[in-house]
């Protein structure tokens, strides 16, 4: 009973956790079409296997041919170059290690770019943050722990909008504008 009971709760963070990445990947539509952004999600690394089902379908069994990079890359309106991985949890607190060893790697080398770099995390469905990479790999030193929660990640809230993580909301962009987003869209 134990074991189906954890395959129920992972079956469950995984789909909050794709839900998650369909509102971002939402929310980068909604940037693109106002001019602010065009960022996409990016392909996992597969490797086809063998055809799968009827002929023509496009489908196929694969396999994973390394760990997975950040979720999301792509470029602000100045040319600026931002990347980012979504994390979800159902818990209320987000942990250091959701990130893996080949997420830290990439996303400390597009840091050593300049480029702006975060973690965006998901509590719940219910409350959403942008937190910067060097905070998220600083969490030890900040915090006194490898976690954040929820009042720790408080300062780093972005908000939502129907079915939308408006996770660019107050990026800087330009030196000395940032982006924010009419009420009213």
């Amino acid at each position: 009973m134990a074991d189906l009971q954890k395959r129920l709760t992972g079956m469950r963070n995984r789909a909050a956790g794709e839900l998650f990445e369909k509102w971002i990947s939402v929310s980068c539509e909604y940037y693109w079409k106002l001019g602010y952004a065009c960022i996409e999600k990016t392909p996992e690394p597969m490797k086809p296997i063998s055809p799968y089902g009827k002929r023509g379908t496009g489908q196929f069994v694969a396999c994973y041919t390394k760990q997975a990079q950040p979720d999301f890359k792509g470029s602000l309106c100045d040319g600026s170059c931002i990347i980012f991985d979504a994390k979800h949890t159902d818990s209320d607190r987000i942990m250091q290690s959701a990130i893996t060893k080949t997420q830290e790697e990439i996303l400390d080398r597009y840091e050593t770019m300049k480029a702006k770099c975060y973690v965006v995390i998901s509590l719940k469905l219910k409350d959403f943050y942008r937190v910067p990479w060097s905070v998220w790999k600083q969490m030890k030193e900040r915090f006194g722990h490898k976690y954040m929660s929820c009042t720790e990640l408080e300062a780093y809230r972005v908000p939502d909008r129907n079915c939308m993580v408006l996770l660019l909301e107050g990026v800087e962009i330009n030196e000395d504008s940032k982006i924010r987003i009419d009420k009213k869209d």
